[in-house]
């Protein structure tokens, strides 16, 4: 059946489907067109899909800036009951501040991999724990259509925990590092004034944005890479074995972030949906013209042009993942999550497989989607479980066992 999502779509938009039989035609861009070998991929057609994205979709971000500094605000080593030492630190990015969070296992003997997110909220809302800052931050209301400045409550603190498994991490020998979306950019269509892109274009002495220039979900993923930045500092993280993760539109960032910085040793898709791992040329769920009409300040502007019109797309998703390849990715969905079309990321995910058995690797090695809550894959991960669009704990409990072979195996190349 057709359905249009209340409030969200103007007359001119295709209806949504939610009907497999109403799916169109479509055909996929073939990431291996004109390419012989490993060689021609990684010197020539990665860098080709890539430049796509930027120019077409994410936008264009900034180098690493030469200003870059660090500074650890909080140590505590007793955190979580003992079981974590907790640090707080302060990225100064174009003299914006970011917060991160980091949890390390108190146990912990020698440099342990790392988990690293943004977060919706705030990092108080990752753990009740009654040490983490609680900062201020820009938001929107929606009815009002204005946006305040604000210190959240201190009965927010948690909040989110039920997403985080934080226990379940820390007991298996993993860090977690996580920044603020808000730091980065609120999540508004006025936010970048109050964020990183915002700071970036003052420091540029300009006033717009270029058609091609990053959107909220680029600045997130750059955040993402300066995060790692500092952890590559930190003689307490294995640094080589950094995992990036997001859920939803977090997902999307953490994809983007995986694709263009090579350093992040595995990458994983949460939710990710429409903009992340599924496919734009399925038409099902959330499509390009809705994302692009209800979140604006998401991509370029030049990703616009595609809105209902996705079969003119130069890329689809599946590249997108492509390009983390020979890394290990892991793409997870939601039985209940049709917006965010599951079937559409499981296919998204075999059509990057080519790529990956170019460069040596079996890519997900499964024809069939998998059974609910039977995870399937290799070097690409999937499954998609009961319930709705969240992060649970059957979920990190795969994206863990994932991790855990993965990295034994990186770990004995080294």
């Amino acid at each position: 059946m057709f359905i249009v999502a209340a409030g969200s779509l103007n007359a001119e938009m295709r209806p949504v489907n939610y009907d497999e039989n109403r799916v169109p035609p479509y055909t996929l861009p073939d990431p291996l067109a004109g390419v012989a070998d490993a060689g021609a991929w990684r010197t020539r057609k990665r860098a080709e899909i890539l430049e796509r994205f930027r120019s077409q979709m994410y936008g264009h971000s900034p180098a690493r800036p030469a200003s870059l500094k660090y500074e650890v605000t909080s140590v505590a080593r007793n955190a979580l009951g003992g079981r974590a030492i907790r640090k707080e630190i302060t990225l100064h990015l174009f003299e914006q501040p970011v917060r991160l969070l980091l949890y390390l296992p108190s146990n912990a003997t020698k440099p342990v991999p790392v988990f690293v997110s943004a977060d919706f909220d705030g990092n108080h809302t990752v753990s009740a724990d009654p040490g983490i800052t609680i900062t201020g931050q820009w938001t929107w209301n929606h009815k009002t259509r204005a946006e305040n400045f604000g210190t959240p409550d201190d009965s927010t603190r948690g909040q989110g925990s039920r997403r985080w498994a934080l226990d379940k991490i820390l007991a298996r020998g993993y860090a977690v590092a996580v920044i603020p979306r808000a730091d980065i950019e609120p999540d508004y269509p006025g936010g970048w004034k109050h964020g990183i892109r915002g700071a970036w274009l003052k420091q540029a002495g300009r006033t717009e944005f270029a058609p091609d220039d990053w959107g909220a979900i680029g600045a997130w993923a750059w955040g993402l890479s300066r995060a790692l930045d500092y952890l590559e500092t930190d003689q307490a993280i294995d640094a080589k074995r950094a995992i990036v993760i997001g859920h939803s539109r977090l997902g999307k960032a953490a994809l983007w972030a995986g694709a263009q910085d090579e350093r992040f040793a595995i990458t994983i898709s949460n939710n990710s949906g429409e903009g992340g791992a599924a496919l734009a040329r399925r038409c099902f769920g959330e499509t390009t013209a809705v994302i692009n009409q209800n979140f604006p300040h998401w991509f370029c502007a030049n990703f616009k042009h595609y809105g209902d019109r996705e079969e003119t797309l130069p890329f689809d998703q599946h590249e997108l993942i492509a390009l983390v390849a020979p890394r290990p990715v892991y793409v997870a969905s939601a039985e209940d999550d049709r917006w965010a079309d599951p079937r559409g990321e499981f296919l998204s995910a075999k059509g990057a497989e080519p790529v990956y058995r170019l460069l040596g690797k079996p890519g997900l090695g499964v024809n069939e989607m998998p059974a609910v809550n039977h995870p399937g894959g290799q070097t690409i991960g999937y499954h998609m479980r009961t319930g709705k669009h969240d992060v649970t704990e059957f979920d990190w409990e795969q994206y863990l066992n994932f991790a855990d072979k993965h990295l034994i195996i990186m770990t004995s190349r080294l």
